[in-house]
């Protein structure tokens, strides 16, 4: 059963915004955190891992709203038809957003810990700069975190026609957080062969 509330309050508060609101082409259209692994449902494994770290979790969904409540403070859905990507429901967290900073994580990463994300948060001492994975070189949008404070430029992006998270940010501008190339706890399971895959390590 999900937890209602966090364990402990995370030190510099922050918002967590779960993304589930996609088309799940690759998953034949289904509710990609609705689909089983290990007993649970994709969003229930990243919704254990974060809970303890706030007490305003979001989820992002475009439907079976119903059903993802059990797991979230508040959820949102994307202001556009279509499924139109994750920069939206990201706009859609930044404006509901309780604390200076959002947590954004896909649903789809179950393998996610909480050492990722105190290091995630612990980056956000430096400077007041947006913060995300970078996985050898690469930037990881779904692992990342942002000033609330950025919604208003994060829209004026869409509104010019940006749909990339990334290149709404401007790399230039972005706090790394490094994880090597094979780190298991960035796997997406957006595929059926994934989500299939027999793991025989219990969960942390």
């Amino acid at each position: 059963m999900p937890v209602t509330r966090p364990v402990a309050p995370a030190a510099q508060p922050c918002s967590i915004l779960l993304l589930a609101g996609g088309r799940g082409a690759r998953m034949g259209g289904r509710d990609k955190g609705l689909l089983l692994w290990r007993g649970a449902p994709l969003i229930a494994h990243v919704q254990a891992v974060v809970r303890p770290f706030s007490d305003d979790l979001i989820i992002s969904c475009n439907r079976n709203a119903e059903r993802y409540r059990a797991y979230a403070d508040q959820w949102v859905s994307d202001a556009q038809q279509g499924f139109p990507g994750p920069l939206a429901g990201v706009l859609a967290g930044l404006a509901v957003a309780r604390h200076p900073w959002l947590l954004v994580l896909a649903c789809d990463a179950p393998k996610i810990d909480a050492t990722l994300i105190q290091a995630l948060l612990d980056a956000r001492k430096a400077c007041d700069q947006p913060v995300m994975v970078q996985q050898a070189g690469h930037w990881q949008p779904m692992f990342s975190l942002l000033p609330t404070a950025l919604l208003e430029p994060l829209r004026q992006a869409w509104d010019h026609g940006e749909r990339s998270l990334l290149r709404a940010l401007d790399p230039r501008r972005l706090n790394a957080v490094h994880c090597a190339e094979d780190d298991p706890r960035l796997s997406n399971f957006n595929t059926p062969e994934l989500l299939s895959e027999t793991d025989p390590r219990p969960l942390a």
